[in-house]
């Protein structure tokens, strides 16, 4: 009993900054979609996560082949060979990778000192969400993999390691293509259960709190800023200037063009929204120069 427990201490004490991560999702997820699809979510991305990972470590599909160190085992908690921490880290990255795909992609209005997004439901499900989301979400692994590799140069530890040494900083091709197979399924996934109760009540938890739209974006900013916080710490200069070279263009364009939608909405924008959700906070105020058009 007394090692069960320290198993599960351990799983949260060694990885904190994933748990402070996926806290921020749960928090951005339920204001956003609610407490029932986001459960459904977090359980159904995990064992999307998972049954990849078990795949690739025991078959080479869809990552390339690879291995994890098994150092940790008994001190956090590990499933079929695959640590916990790993594949519910896939879980707010697909959540924060879509939330970000729909700031680029949705009309946007300023009410009382908040930013709305004018999402509606075809909006959420659309294959634009789904190929801009699934595509965030690669650049996120193209940041966190090369670092990930060098875990033993920081407090991650080493964890894992490819059979062969691939071309970008370790990695190999593969893996970034097969994060594109399953980031797109997982944001599929996401979309499919946002189908679910898509009714005109208010689902429980979601709630009107300022900014509530950028908590997913900033999520998605952290993560990165992290990681290449690390990789400039443990001295990859050049691992690190790649990473901000890659991400330069995707913010500022996103930056840019958020700046240039904002309150530029039609009014068919802001009444297809209020159609799909009511309870938006979108129904008060004049909005600005969109609410005339």
């Amino acid at each position: 009993m007394t090692h069960i427990l320290d198993i599960a201490v351990g799983t949260f004490t060694m990885r904190p900054y994933v748990f402070a991560f996926f806290a921020v999702y749960l928090v951005a997820a339920v204001l956003h979609l609610g407490w029932k699809k986001t459960i459904w979510f977090t359980v159904c991305g995990y064992l999307v996560a998972f049954a990849s990972e078990f795949s690739s470590i025991n078959t080479g599909f869809p990552y390339g082949w690879y291995y994890y160190v098994d150092v940790t085992r008994d001190r956090e908690l590990w499933i079929a060979g695959v640590p916990f921490f790993d594949s519910l880290s896939y879980v707010f990255l697909t959540y924060c990778s879509y939330a970000t795909a729909l700031l680029v992609l949705a009309p946007a209005k300023r009410v009382k000192g908040d930013v709305v997004l004018l999402e509606t439901g075809r909006i959420r499900r659309s294959f634009a969400v789904l190929l801009l989301g699934s595509l965030f979400q690669v650049f996120i692994d193209i940041v966190t993999d090369p670092v990930a590799l060098q875990g033993s140069r920081w407090f991650l530890g080493r964890i894992y390691g490819y059979r062969e040494v691939g071309t970008h900083f370790g990695i190999p091709m593969s893996n970034y293509f097969g994060w594109w197979l399953v980031s797109a399924l997982l944001v599929l996934v996401l979309q499919v259960i946002d189908r679910m109760g898509s009714g005109k009540e208010r689902p429980a938890g979601v709630g009107a709190a300022p900014y509530r739209s950028l908590y997913g974006p900033f999520l998605y900013l952290c993560v990165i800023a992290f990681n290449l916080g690390v990789t400039f710490y443990i001295g990859e200069n050049l691992m690190g200037l790649t990473g901000i070279f890659i991400f330069t263009l995707p913010v500022v364009m996103t930056l840019v063009l958020f700046r240039q939608k904002l309150d530029r909405y039609h009014k068919d924008e802001l009444a297809a929204h209020l159609a799909d959700y009511p309870w938006s906070p979108a129904a008060s105020g004049s909005g600005g120069r969109g609410a005339e058009k």
